[in-house]
């Protein structure tokens, strides 16, 4: 590959390519076409800044409506979630399981190993939307006692 780059630029590559453990074409290509399945693990990891967890949820609701069924297997094939609480890593799990319906592909086995909340979790603690929530709920959710109005893909 070729690109125009000044000295300075191609010195900061370099040297970011180094740091990285790459070579320079490497680098900027794993910058430029980021693989799914490096995009699912920094969303992962993300999830662990409990300030910004309702963004990195939302940014993983987006990445998995928007990953075409031939790629989501391979994406989301692994997954580490030990050091993530248990709601978490039942939240991420349920959102696997519902996209894996979607796009007509069997759910990674990582997502059987983790265990259903021991307590309900509810959207919201108005007592008056908990039937409509048990409902309402998708089955991926349900199933882990997650209690929600809507799943992936169905964020406005």
């Amino acid at each position: 590959m070729q690109i125009r780059v000044t000295p300075a630029e191609k010195a900061a590559l370099r040297r970011l390519a180094e740091n990285a453990g790459q070579d320079v074409s490497t680098f900027v290509l794993s910058r430029s076409l980021p693989s799914a399945r490096l995009r699912f693990h920094e969303l992962l990891r993300a999830l662990r800044n409990e300030d910004q967890r309702g963004f990195v949820i939302s940014e993983l609701d987006d990445f998995l409506t928007g990953l075409p069924g031939t790629a989501f297997p391979d994406a989301v094939a692994e997954a580490d979630l030990s050091s993530h609480s248990p709601f978490v890593a039942n939240y991420v799990a349920a959102m696997v399981e519902q996209a894996a319906g979607q796009k007509n592909c069997s759910p990674p086995r990582w997502t059987m190993a983790i265990d259903a909340l021991d307590e309900p979790w509810f959207a919201t603690d108005l007592k008056s939307l908990r039937p409509w929530l048990l409902a309402a709920s998708p089955v991926p959710f349900r199933r882990r006692n997650l209690f929600v109005d809507a799943g992936v893909g169905s964020r406005v």
